[in-house]
């Protein structure tokens, strides 16, 4: 992302996230579902529940059926599993 000059925040727990998306315009979310204080399917929930609208996707090692449809009802726009080979 940054190759294409977008600029790119890394957070490193939910809490720091959240508050980051209380000051700063967003344009996706990347999440993964394994973060040290909250799962990344709550952190998805409450950024849906401040009505953002920019697009979320979860980039996660969790490839179990029952995780990727959690994901997609919590307001997750798409789940991709880790490792995956890029074109």
């Amino acid at each position: 992302l940054q190759n294409e000059n977008y600029e790119v925040l890394k957070f490193y727990s939910a809490k720091e996230a959240l508050a980051c998306i209380e000051t700063t315009e967003v344009d996706l979310a990347i999440l993964d579902i394994m973060l040290p204080d909250i799962s990344g399917f709550t952190l998805c929930q409450k950024i849906r529940e401040r009505q953002c609208t920019y697009p979320i996707i979860m980039l996660t090692a969790k490839d179990e059926e029952i995780d990727k449809i959690t994901g997609l009802t919590l307001g997750a726009d798409d789940y991709i599993t880790k490792p995956f080979r890029p074109l």
